[in-house]
């Protein structure tokens, strides 16, 4: 197998490893990050999501050296200086977790949506979500943490405009 150097942003942060293996392996293994986890390994429960350049990849099944001069948001580069990004604040206000195991991709999916156009219908928030696993059936919890969120980035746009 050959390796070569990756250089990437990571959560704002550019980086420097070596480029082996799959992206959630190295970001989990290299970096120390816990958001995104392995479910399925074949990138169809949406555990493992990322964004790369602000479009939901699969970590798992996504080669690391694909990240080669990308901009990589995980997790934990949600939150900011102000506190917890609007769409992690309204999945801790509407109860939209429980066991976890879908938490990361349903997050990472809302803020990928939310980020392109926060003026969503609840069937553009269900169609974005489709593909993430959730084992516990929180689905109302967090269709409704989702509809939150966009309320919220909304209001802060238009307050900015």
């Amino acid at each position: 197998m050959t390796t070569d150097a990756l250089s990437f942003t990571l959560n704002g942060q550019t980086v420097t490893c070596e480029a082996k293996g799959m992206a959630l392996d190295l970001l989990r293994e290299e970096f120390g990050l816990n958001g995104p986890k392995y479910g399925c390994g074949m990138g169809q429960c949406g555990a493992c999501t990322v964004l790369v350049d602000g479009e939901v990849a699969r970590s798992c099944v996504l080669r690391a050296r694909r990240l080669q001069g990308r901009s990589i948001l995980t997790l934990e580069g949600l939150a900011g200086p102000e506190g917890l990004h609007p769409v992690q604040s309204a999945f801790v206000e509407k109860q939209g977790a429980q066991c976890g195991y879908c938490l990361n991709g349903m997050v990472m999916t809302a803020v990928a949506l939310l980020e392109r156009d926060a003026e969503v219908s609840r069937d553009d928030i269900r169609q974005a979500l489709r593909d993430n696993l959730c084992r516990c059936g929180t689905h109302q919890e967090i269709l409704d943490a989702v509809e939150q969120a966009a309320r919220v980035m909304l209001a802060k746009a238009e307050q900015a405009a």
